[in-house]
């Protein structure tokens, strides 16, 4: 009996740690698995910036202040100041475009300085991937698809930002310590009557807009398109180099 009893415990003691051992192997594949998933879930961000940006360059886009340094650039979508509230970039936080549309611009901000040297182009958004369209698409649910259209472009058909020949601006004042956009009546973004250009003569007559809020959207008209841009119905801040159906056959949408 005793003997049989013996054996009984060591048999138990045995499957005990073979039970342990291959608990502990079960622990550290387990461990070695996650550690291999989540790496790169947490690289993502970066990684995403950087393949946005490449996939600019390998496109030909230009980054505008290589064709001129003294644009200023504040993507509004690389912040938390915009209809989303949230950063939809990442990372990036330089302004590309094509190169025959980022000409254009620095001939409307070369024009702007000649006319007022303490003057510049302020940048709050210029190509724009069709995934970060996306986003903003969707963020818009509260409006029908149709009245949507008006303030972001259907992702499905695509942005003329998303080809890299449009770009939302305003103006600066250029200050001893940095600049202050001039006063457009409503904030860049605003979804209502107040930013459409279209509206500015009643809106001026009504007093809801100022004659100097008013002439500071004529001085940005009128320097971009003398350089080739065209404006939107909408949004005072949003001009395009071509429009959307030259864009599609001239370039490829920027994923």
């Amino acid at each position: 009996m005793q003997a049989f009893i013996k054996a009984i415990t060591q048999r138990c003691t045995e499957n005990h740690e073979d039970s342990h051992r291959r608990s502990t192997r079960h622990l550290w594949v387990t461990l070695w698995f996650s550690v291999q998933l989540c790496v790169p879930i947490l690289m993502i961000p970066t990684l995403k910036a950087q393949s946005i940006e490449q996939s600019m360059k390998s496109q030909k886009l230009v980054d505008i202040q290589t064709l001129d340094p003294s644009l200023l650039v504040e993507l509004k979508y690389s912040t938390t100041d915009n209809f989303v509230k949230k950063d939809v970039y990442g990372e990036l936080t330089r302004a590309y475009m094509q190169p025959m549309a980022g000409d254009r611009l620095a001939k409307a901000n070369t024009l702007l300085k000649r006319q007022h040297p303490d003057l510049r182009l302020l940048i709050y958004d210029a190509a724009r991937p069709r995934q970060a369209q996306w986003k903003l698409w969707n963020a818009l649910t509260k409006y029908p698809e149709k009245e949507r259209q008006k303030y972001v472009a259907d992702p499905r058909k695509g942005s003329i930002h998303n080809y890299g020949c449009a770009v939302d601006l305003t103006i600066a004042r250029v200050t001893s310590d940095g600049y202050e956009p001039l006063d457009m009546g409503t904030i860049y973004d605003y979804f209502g009557v107040l930013a459409y250009p279209s509206q500015e003569a009643r809106l001026q007559k009504e007093g809801k807009l100022t004659k100097e809020q008013l002439d500071n959207r004529k001085l940005l008209r009128s320097v971009m398109r003398q350089s080739g841009f065209s404006s939107i119905e909408y949004e005072w801040w949003h001009f395009n180099a071509l429009s959307r159906e030259k864009a599609m056959m001239m370039f490829k949408i920027v994923e």
